[in-house]
């Protein structure tokens, strides 16, 4: 096992030097010991206090509240969780980054399928005293029956797929190519979703039929009446993913950026019209790879948590809660790389 020192020298000897001056600013932004030009910095939300509306859950990054019988109100934090665990340390900035790409997304593909976005201002919904809990990290959005699968599309042969594809030569039972790379584009996007997982347990892949058939236990009660079955709304969940991941991807490209890969939640109304919800093309929910650096045969580097696993590896921790701390470079190197996640897929600065 590497130490927390050899692991910093080892980082640090291959950080280009911009990237080591912007490091320093996160670093001094994150460290309240510090001040750092005239730059107001809201504190890390860890977890959310609000008291005006009753809370429902409070999930691995999320807090959810109700509005009323037919809205919520969800806080993304700036939590962090790492193989399934969440740490004890909050990554600044990060609940905004990834509302901030959500609300992007919502906005760009709101043509493929309608989402859960309401269009309500989250601070006219709390006590004044809360607002700044919700400022730019909270969205006020519609009541749905979530569909009981994780939507996963697969662009390119990575992580669980690459040792999936090495043992079988399929992904999740989907028969592909002999002879793929790692991280070799795949000829075209597949579809391999997953059961939803609680706090703590880890999501498990299940074949295309397994979740239909989930989809018709878990939504036949919503859908009396609808004229629709769990099973249509699988399938309808399955071809907008792909879609979604298609034109996100095409998009992507153009600002130097491939998607490898990402999961969807969907959800239905009260007519089973299935929408988009939760967290969309987010650093979190995707795999986000800087095309300059990319090359089949390796692991390319992430936009998201992925530096965070990388230093968790060089721990003997178990992988079980509690998590351990994080030094102040590796949260502040973690901020920096959602901030630019965000900054380099809109053009515009957070």
């Amino acid at each position: 096992m590497q130490s927390e020192t050899q692991w910093r020298i080892i980082h640090a000897r291959c950080r280009p030097a911009k990237w080591q001056a912007a490091a320093a600013r996160r670093l001094l932004l994150y460290n309240s010991c510090f001040a750092f030009g005239n730059i107001a910095v809201t504190a890390p939300l860890f977890e959310s206090t609000i008291t005006s509306l009753p809370l429902i859950n409070k999930g691995k990054v999320r807090d959810i509240y109700a509005v009323d019988a037919d809205k919520l109100l969800i806080v993304t934090t700036d939590r962090l969780s790492a193989f399934d665990v969440i740490l004890p340390d909050p990554i600044p900035r990060k609940g905004e980054v990834l509302q901030a790409v959500a609300n992007f997304w919502f906005a760009k593909l709101g043509h493929i399928v309608p989402n859960q976005l309401t269009g309500i201002d989250p601070e006219t919904v709390v006590a004044e005293g809360e607002r700044e809990q919700v400022r730019g990290r909270a969205v006020v959005v519609k009541r749905l029956k979530p569909l009981p699968i994780e939507a996963v599309v697969r662009g390119y042969v990575i992580g669980s797929g690459w040792k999936d594809y090495q043992e079988t030569g399929a992904i999740c039972g989907i028969a592909l190519p002999a002879g793929l790379k790692m991280a070799a584009k795949l000829p075209a996007p597949i579809f391999t979703p997953a059961t939803k997982a609680e706090v703590g347990d880890h999501d498990e892949n299940v074949s295309y039929e397994q979740a239909a058939a989930n989809c018709d236990a878990t939504l036949a009660e919503a859908l009396k009446g609808t004229g629709k079955t769990g099973a249509q709304l699988c399938a309808e969940a399955r071809d907008a993913a792909i879609r979604l991941y298609q034109e996100a991807s095409a998009y992507a490209a153009t600002r130097g950026i491939i998607i490898a890969d990402t999961k969807f939640e969907f959800g239905i109304d009260a007519a089973g019209t299935l929408h988009l919800i939760d967290e969309a093309l987010t650093p979190d929910s995707s795999r986000f790879w800087p095309a300059d650096q990319y090359a089949e045969g390796s692991n390319p580097p992430s936009y998201d948590k992925q530096y965070v696993r990388d230093y968790l590896e060089t721990l003997d921790w178990g992988k079980k809660a509690p998590g351990p701390k994080l030094p102040a470079e590796v949260i502040a190197r973690t901020s920096a790389k959602y901030i630019e996640a965000y900054e380099r897929l809109t053009g515009k600065a957070l």
